[in-house]
């Protein structure tokens, strides 16, 4: 091959290298064009005041009979009922839980041979609780702190932290989940700009999990939080959306 034919093989190779990364190059600059975007999480948060309240409470009667432990708790049950509705409760709105009852026995083993026997009862005691639902989320607070009067007039009772529960949270929803858009758009914007780029439309959006918790906690779950522990509460939408840039 003389030295005309291999330069001449040498432009032809050339051109047609340069041909093909040309033509290969345009797809992939489509790829990466199709491809860049920004994904961002934004939040928003709003604080709500629990608008219903739940409290229980129980007591019990222990008795060698079970007629007399079952004539105490009517007894006690009376004085429950009193003491709600002078609290300003309608009887109405007392629910008395079904009673349960517990058979006592002796487990002295002496005891049981000097008796003869292998198994002896020693007495009874039974349960009931009481529980009341109010829109009146001051009220109940104060029902649950003030029910120890109870005790001092031989009720042996316990009552229970109430539940404070907020019932409009579907209603808040659409909104918390509006501002938490509003607040990726922003963020992406500012982001996009610091590169010398711009936010394209809307890709996707995914919806993150509320979480509700006392004012100022800092906790979070994934599968969320809904405390019903306090009455002024925070609620967080978080929305995870991708945005095309230009």
């Amino acid at each position: 091959m003389n030295k005309g034919t291999v330069i001449v093989s040498t432009v032809i190779v050339s051109i047609a290298l340069i041909v093909c990364a040309a033509i290969l190059s345009k797809p992939l600059d489509s790829f990466v064009s199709a491809k860049k975007s920004i994904t961002v999480t934004g939040s928003a948060k709003k604080q709500i005041k629990a608008d219903l309240a739940v409290w229980r409470g129980s007591f019990s009667r222990q008795a060698d009979e079970l007629a007399a432990a079952y004539q105490g708790m009517k007894d006690d049950q009376a004085k429950v009922k009193a003491y709600l509705v002078k609290m300003g409760i309608e009887e109405k709105d007392i629910v008395m839980q079904p009673l349960s009852t517990e058979t006592l026995y002796i487990y002295d083993q002496e005891l049981l041979r000097k008796l003869g026997k292998s198994q002896q009862i020693s007495g009874y005691r039974m349960f009931q609780t009481v529980e009341v639902r109010s829109n009146d989320v001051e009220k109940i607070t104060q029902i649950s702190r003030e029910a120890s009067v109870l005790i001092e007039q031989g009720v042996v009772f316990q009552s229970q932290q109430p539940q404070y529960i907020y019932t409009k949270l579907n209603d808040l929803k659409v909104d918390m989940l509006a501002e938490a858009a509003k607040d990726a758009t922003s963020r992406a914007s500012k982001i996009a700009a610091a590169s010398g780029s711009k936010v394209g439309h809307l890709r996707s959006a995914k919806m993150g999990v509320f979480q509700i918790t006392p004012v100022n906690s800092t906790d979070v779950a994934d599968y969320g939080i809904n405390d019903t522990s306090t009455v002024d509460k925070e609620i967080t939408a978080v929305v995870n959306c991708e945005f095309a840039l230009q």
